[in-house]
């Protein structure tokens, strides 16, 4: 994958301030091409519109939530990175999530090291 600047990543969640914190982690990792969507629908039409490298998913939100969104995606891409974004570790579905195509997950409130740390397992495709 190219350098991080030009890394282009969809971060998706129903709450503004937790794409502004989501977006504050990934441009103090070099990361600058962001893109947003508040609810899964639109996660499914900005990523089919853009392709990103990367995308960061809520897992609950209202309307098309993350799973069915991170279904649709990966139906429409099966090489898509989708990282899912829960607020309290949720083993089963995180489990579900890995096992419809997500890449890893990280836990609300973030954590700054984390986030880093998956980010990059992520791109390295591992």
């Amino acid at each position: 994958m190219s350098s991080r600047s030009s890394t282009k990543i969809l971060v998706v969640d129903d709450a503004l301030f937790m794409r502004t914190i989501l977006k504050d982690i990934l441009n103090s990792n070099g990361f600058t091409n962001i893109l947003e969507a508040g609810d899964g629908a639109a996660a499914i039409d900005m990523y089919r519109k853009n392709k990103p490298d990367i995308t960061t998913m809520d897992v609950n939100m209202p309307g098309t939530d993350g799973m069915q969104a991170l279904k649709s995606i990966m139906a429409m891409d099966p090489a898509a990175k989708i990282i899912m974004v829960t607020s309290v570790e949720q083993k089963q579905i995180m489990q579900d999530a890995i096992k419809a195509g997500a890449k890893d997950y990280v836990v609300k409130p973030f954590d700054r090291a984390m986030v880093s740390a998956v980010l990059s397992k992520v791109m390295r495709g591992r």
